[in-house]
């Protein structure tokens, strides 16, 4: 499953991460690479969690990037 997640760096310089698809769902780490594999741990404890308490799972992604030269 894909889930679109968003990367911000706070004031400190930690990277955090969301999943606006997830509500609540977030993670932070010292580097983006460090934050996007602790919002993947996230997200699997969160999807575990909707399927124990019988809560739906919202639908993953399916998108594309498209480039343009301006």
């Amino acid at each position: 499953m894909k889930f679109r997640v968003s990367i911000e760096q706070d004031e400190d310089g930690a990277f955090v991460v969301t999943v606006p698809s997830l509500p609540g769902c977030i993670s932070q780490g010292k580097t983006r690479e460090e934050a996007l594999e602790n919002i993947t741990d996230a997200i699997d404890g969160y999807i575990e969690s909707l399927e124990k308490h019988g809560e739906p799972i919202p639908p993953a992604i399916d998108e594309d990037v498209v480039e343009v030269h301006a």
